[in-house]
């Protein structure tokens, strides 16, 4: 039993994939006036909402528009106390159907499947602090339409260049209750590493440290395999922000029983849109990327590297069409 928590949940895991349910596939929305603190601060890469309120009224809008939506939750990498604090980053697969008119567009009919990560602060069957990436690129190329073009359309829907709702920035961050920065599992440390070696360029740490067998999942709801798969994107995305400045932001890892080694890391790049790359032609915009990845480890296959541990399965996620309203908003070119 966790203290603070309602008897009902066996322990943290069950806790965030069970309200997850009750809240959004059993239609209980107004038990987020009890899960959601009443000031809860939801960061997410296109905005910031601050405010059980304005959480109910965003998910009343996409149960609207996807009446049928589920999400899986596909795991939850957790740390802290029900004393202190606990921070769960919970990955989720959703998939639904484009029923009903919305900010997606008129509805199509299209069935999506895209993937969700949420890191999510609770204390006292309360949650009051969270950043959300929704793979929105996923959604949006699924009903037959660019991240960019969304970006734009979304624009000139919301008024223009200067109505527009500004994409989440850290200087205009709001100071939450949560300000840990994760636990020292080696899994987290380990994770925090590599990512660190690929943002300084030194992508010989893929072949290092990736399987040969890794299934990779990535934003645009791209699947891939492999450390091939591994480095076309992250040198692309590195490529398109060579002199960008990156920042972890949150690491943890987990040793669970009938689990393999599990990671998670929070992390940012900032910076000028200034190299060729997953971006396309270099456009000078400042851009903040917001992102997450999950990893699973597990022993290499290859007989050449027994004994280590390599990286089976990774998901990073971030939001595609933000970094694209960013980029749109700066150079006026909509």
């Amino acid at each position: 039993m966790m203290q603070g928590f309602d008897k009902k949940f066996r322990n943290f895991t069950d806790y965030i994939i069970g309200i997850t349910k009750e809240i959004w596939e059993d239609r209980g929305l107004a038990t987020l006036n009890h899960y959601y603190a009443p000031n809860i601060i939801v960061r997410a890469p296109n905005a910031i909402v601050q405010g059980n309120q304005g959480v109910i009224a965003a998910t009343m809008a996409t149960l609207n528009e996807f009446p049928d939506r589920r999400l899986l939750g596909e795991d939850v990498i957790w740390c802290g106390t029900p004393e202190t604090g606990m921070l769960s980053s919970h990955r989720i697969l959703s998939t639904a159907t484009h029923t009903h008119d919305g900010v997606y567009g008129k509805a199509t009919g299209k069935q999506l499947t895209y993937r969700i990560i949420a890191d999510c602060h609770a204390k006292n069957n309360q949650i009051d602090d969270e950043w959300l990436i929704r793979d929105q690129a996923a959604i949006v190329r699924q009903l037959g339409v660019t991240p960019e073009d969304y970006a734009r359309e979304l624009i000139i829907k919301e008024g223009g260049l200067e109505q527009a709702v500004k994409p989440y920035l850290p200087e205009n961050d709001i100071a939450g209750p949560y300000q840990g920065k994760g636990n020292d599992n080696e899994w987290g440390a380990r994770l925090g590493d590599i990512l660190t070696s690929l943002m300084q360029a030194e992508f010989s740490a893929i072949p290092k440290y990736y399987d040969r067998a890794a299934n990779l999942f990535y934003p645009s709801g791209v699947t891939t395999y492999s450390a091939d798969g591994a480095d076309r994107f992250w040198l692309g995305v590195r490529s398109s922000f060579p002199n960008a400045t990156f920042q972890i932001h949150h690491q943890m890892g987990r040793d669970d029983a009938l689990m393999p080694p599990r990671a998670a890391v929070r992390w940012s790049l900032d910076g000028t849109h200034d190299g060729y790359g997953y971006f396309g032609k270099p456009t000078g915009q400042r851009v903040h990327i917001m992102g997450i990845t999950h990893v699973e480890f597990g022993a290499f296959t290859s007989e050449s590297h027994s004994g280590n541990a390599s990286i089976r399965r990774e998901y990073t996620l971030f939001d595609e069409t933000a970094i694209w309203k960013q980029i749109l908003l700066g150079n006026g070119n909509i």
